[in-house]
């Protein structure tokens, strides 16, 4: 009597690692995401914040170098910029890491209603292409927009705020 080529293969699979087990039971859990999130903003502002300590301290090192008593302003709009272009990366990641779930909830949606909609599978994967590119190309849109809104509100804040703070000490 001679095995099957199916019963031989099934017997041949093997479980998968305990610690593939281990690591799907903590990944699945939503306190797991939480955390994550959580620790990946905390390291961002950590670092925004030293970065933005090490452009102020670049900026007080030109000001006071400068030989003259009325020092250039181009510390200042490069540091304005700097900083704004710094934030308004930050504020799209943010935005971003806040729209990507919510447009997977709706993308799945209308995918599940086109569905129900008796679409054939292949209309149904054409018809989901087309949402997944016009969805993705909107959300990109929007971010971009409201980083370079960010941007341009910082850079411009930053650079009044350095400008009042040299007039102040001189």
């Amino acid at each position: 009597m001679v095995d099957s080529p199916r019963a031989s293969s099934s017997s041949a699979t093997l479980p998968p690692p305990r610690s593939y087990l281990i690591f799907m039971r903590i990944m699945s859990k939503r306190r797991t995401w939480v955390c994550l999130f959580v620790a990946v903003y905390a390291i961002l502002l950590s670092s925004s914040w030293n970065f933005l300590r090490s452009v102020l301290s670049w900026y007080k090192l030109q000001y006071t170098s400068s030989p003259s008593p009325t020092p250039s302003r181009i510390p200042a709009v490069y540091a304005s910029v700097v900083l704004g272009a710094v934030f308004g990366a930050m504020s799209m990641v943010a935005a971003a890491a806040v729209a990507v779930p919510a447009v997977m909830v709706i993308w799945i949606s209308v995918v599940v209603l086109l569905a129900f909609f008796g679409k054939s599978r292949r209309d149904l994967v054409v018809e989901a292409r087309k949402i997944t590119r016009e969805v993705f190309g909107f959300v990109f849109k929007v971010l971009l927009k409201e980083g370079n809104a960010v941007a341009a509100v910082c850079a411009v804040l930053g650079y009044f705020l350095l400008i009042r703070k040299d007039f102040d000490s001189v």
